[in-house]
């Protein structure tokens, strides 16, 4: 029976089982689309392939190659790579990229983010759909190979170093007071990345800090956790670990290393939304003192981050830029607006510098200098980045939820609320000075008969209020 790629090509990527969906001869259909949809329609002359540590990449990664090569094209790849070194050496090497990783999905899942020369997204609306329907006409013709066409030539290059010194003169960290840095890679890519960047693996001369490494072993069996750190019982091992060794600071990168994750050094979790105000006012200050006025300066920040970081970009003087939850619309939007930063509350961090596209070590690397360029310990270093208390994202499953999003704007979008739908129903009690007293935010699942709601207020006894409410007319309706 023919494969079905709408059931695993979704909105920003592909990811699905192995081999039951996602299999050699699907890779295959996709890299030649790939090749025509986006390489060729640009004028590339090669395709460039990462893939991470999953035991089903390398042979996916020559299946995408060959349809890749039987449209003319030529590919290079890179071998194991971090999402993040993809995007590097598209960007580096001016051409169209894709990197084989299903991110912190178990082992049995596989996937391909592609992106456009310079690391721009491909999404549904920017060439996925495309992608996906030549792909499904070259499955269901039965096509295995493309008559007529010079085939391309498959080379490899390594890039890792070049990554490494690239993300080195973006932030310096020489300078640094010695910290000690508790890494947990949950045995994704970061066990390649970190001992390169942060390390003397790539040949760069060391930098005052003291890795202590977690599940740095390259193993997509994920054997000691999920790679997911934003489930709170995949920081545990972290945790205890920071505590335990005295470490300044503990890092946790997801299964591709593009997202990462922060506690300090009691082992309390930082919110991304405090990541993400913190980066920005750096290079706020940073753009400042190169001569930029403040006010031509923008950050995007999607819809669900703290109410804390707009206003810390406004009280810089920059522009706050509300986005969309998901990365093709941040990058769009920085693009738009020529933003230096923005930020989600996933722990996506993305970078005008990176060809705006996200980086999980990049973000780090800011956290660490900020913590290194102070006396303080890191929970003083973030405590004025911390404004608010969230409830972090409440999934509820729900048979209609156009009809219980109704519901509860009705209950809850009361006199003395504001509204606004750019990413699903947000609805906002402000206070006396302007700023929310509590807002919530309830938005579809792109994928699953799901509403996420996400709450944030200035208390916690509000918090709780909202969100047991909001929750209650959730599952009432």
């Amino acid at each position: 029976m023919t494969t079905t790629l709408s059931d695993f090509v979704k909105a920003y990527d592909v990811r699905g089982l192995v081999p039951q969906q996602l299999n050699i001869d699907v890779a295959h259909a996709l890299g030649a689309a790939f090749a025509a949809v986006v390489a060729l329609e640009e004028g590339a002359s090669a395709v460039v392939i990462g893939h991470d540590m999953r035991p089903s990449s390398p042979e996916l990664v020559d299946a995408l190659a060959r349809g890749i090569t039987a449209r003319g094209v030529d590919a290079i790849l890179i071998g194991l790579a971090s999402t993040d070194g993809l995007y590097y050496a598209s960007g580096a090497l001016g051409l169209p990229g894709a990197m084989f990783t299903a991110s912190h999905n178990p082992a049995r899942y596989n996937g391909i983010k592609f992106c456009r020369t310079g690391a721009r997204p491909v999404g549904q609306e920017s060439g996925l759909a495309q992608i996906r329907d030549l792909a499904q006409a070259h499955l269901d013709a039965g096509v295995s190979a493309f008559d007529g066409v010079r085939p391309g030539t498959i080379s490899r290059r390594d890039v890792l170093a070049d990554y490494a010194a690239f993300l080195r003169g973006l932030v310096d960290l020489s300078g640094c007071r010695p910290l000690r840095v508790t890494v947990d890679a949950g045995n994704g890519m970061g066990g390649l990345t970190v001992p390169a960047v942060l390390g003397t693996d790539s040949g760069l001369p060391g930098l005052p800090l003291t890795i202590d490494p977690m599940y740095f072993e390259l193993d997509g069996t994920f054997p000691n956790h999920e790679a997911n750190p934003l489930d709170p019982a995949n920081l545990v091992d972290l945790q205890e670990r920071v505590r335990s060794h005295g470490a300044d600071i503990g890092i946790a990168f997801d299964g591709d290393a593009d997202r990462c994750f922060v506690v300090d050094e009691h082992g309390d979790p930082v919110s991304p939304s405090a990541i993400t105000a913190m980066i920005a006012s750096r290079e706020i200050a940073r753009e400042v003192a190169a001569g930029r006025a403040p006010g031509d300066v923008a950050i995007v920040h999607n819809a669900i981050t703290s109410a804390a970081v707009p206003q810390i970009i406004a009280e810089a003087g920059a522009r706050p830029v509300r986005t969309r939850v998901g990365h093709s619309y941040v990058k769009a939007d920085m693009s738009e607006h020529d933003a230096v930063f923005g930020g989600e509350h996933s722990a996506h961090y993305y970078f005008r510098d990176f060809w705006f596209a996200d980086t999980g070590m990049l973000a780090a690397m800011h956290v660490l200098a900020a913590l290194g360029e102070s006396d303080a310990p890191l929970s003083e270093v973030m405590a004025p980045y911390e404004r608010y208390v969230a409830s972090g994202e409440i999934n509820s499953t729900v048979a209609d939820a156009a009809a219980v999003t109704e519901v509860v704007r009705a209950r809850h979008a009361t006199e003395g609320t504001s509204v606004d739908e750019l990413d699903g129903l947000t609805v906002t009690l402000p206070g006396a000075d302007g700023a929310p007293q509590w807002w919530f935010n309830l938005r579809p699942s792109n994928t699953e008969p799901l509403l996420r709601l996400n709450v944030e207020a200035a208390d916690e006894a509000t918090m709780a209020r909202v969100r047991d409410d909001v929750l209650t007319t959730i599952r009432e309706a």
